[in-house]
């Protein structure tokens, strides 16, 4: 060890040699966890300020130049329009805040329920650990997409209105139900491992409730597996509304999103403007890929065995 580090108080080593500070080391190591976190930064500012790509509404569609060819960075419409005579880059620039806010959405409260109920299933035991068993199971015989199909079939009439949110709940809904199984698992097997390691087992011994000792004690020590699930996690919710979206039962119009381009644009593709398709279709599987990479990374960094 160095002078430097010998005279650093123990708090700050503590701090320094922490799993979450080795593992941000570790990621800003890697050039592809990097690029990986720059293409998920351009697309949030995207999403967040669209105005700063584009000045043009997507809900501006002459007929007349329906199906206009790429023009360049220079040109009124520099990724062309669609069939419709809608701007493509406009289109896509506005499609992606539904996307994300989606994933954002149902990734965040899946979170909340899944390590809710592993942390009590796994804790507990008993009757709640055979409730919550069960019902992870249940869900887990059933796909997500055919069970969104089948769901959002059912409410396909139903009209929440134009807003952003609006225009999410259903999916978000659907996605919600059939996507917090996983955080469960991941969560009960690790808290039936951390909840008799020996610090655990002394604050109980000294009187801390069980409150305390789940949130205090085993859920940092559980939460670390669940993290690097996150970025895949992300990814396959965009993947999902953008399939559910070309099948007509997720956004919908007069929203837009990556799925419903993706789905006018395969009907272009050999008609003379496959740019319609091939934009959206760029941005997804950058984003998606970008979300794999940084799982994968983050996962690694996360577990010790791996990283020895």
């Amino acid at each position: 060890m160095s002078d430097a580090a010998a005279s650093a108080p123990p708090a700050a080593r503590t701090a320094a040699s922490s799993p979450v500070a080795e593992a941000w080391r570790t990621l800003r190591r890697r050039p592809d966890t990097v690029i990986a976190a720059v293409v998920l930064l351009f697309f949030a500012v995207m999403a967040a300020f669209p105005r700063l790509f584009t000045s043009t509404s997507p809900r501006t569609c002459p007929i007349r130049e329906a199906r206009t060819a790429p023009q360049g960075w220079g040109g009124d419409h520099p990724l062309g329009t669609d069939a419709l005579g809608c701007d493509v880059l406009a289109t896509l620039v506005h499609g992606v805040r539904p996307s994300l806010l989606l994933a954002v959405v149902v990734v965040g409260i899946s979170l909340l329920i899944g390590v809710t109920l592993g942390l009590l299933a796994g804790y507990y035991l008993g009757w709640v650990d055979y409730l919550v068993s069960r019902a992870v199971e249940v869900f887990l015989v059933v796909p997500l997409l055919l069970a969104a199909l089948l769901v959002l079939s059912l409410f396909k009439g139903v009209d929440l209105g134009a807003g952003t949110f609006n225009v999410i709940l259903l999916p978000a809904v659907v996605l919600i139900l059939f996507g917090w199984m996983p955080y469960a698992r991941y969560v009960r097997a690790s808290t039936l491992e951390a909840k008799n390691l020996d610090y655990v087992t002394a604050a109980r011994s000294l009187g801390a409730s069980d409150v305390r000792i789940m949130t205090r004690h085993v859920l940092p020590n559980a939460i670390g597996t669940v993290t690097a699930l996150l970025p895949t996690s992300v990814a396959g919710v965009i993947s999902a509304e953008a399939v559910l979206s070309f099948l007509g039962i997720g956004v919908r119009p007069p929203a837009t999103s990556w799925g419903i381009q993706i789905e006018q644009g395969s009907q272009w593709v050999l008609g003379g403007a496959p740019h319609i398709l091939l934009a959206p279709l760029a941005c997804l599987v950058a984003t998606v890929l970008a979300l794999v990479v940084l799982g994968d990374a983050l996962r690694d960094a996360l577990d010790p065995r791996l990283a020895a």
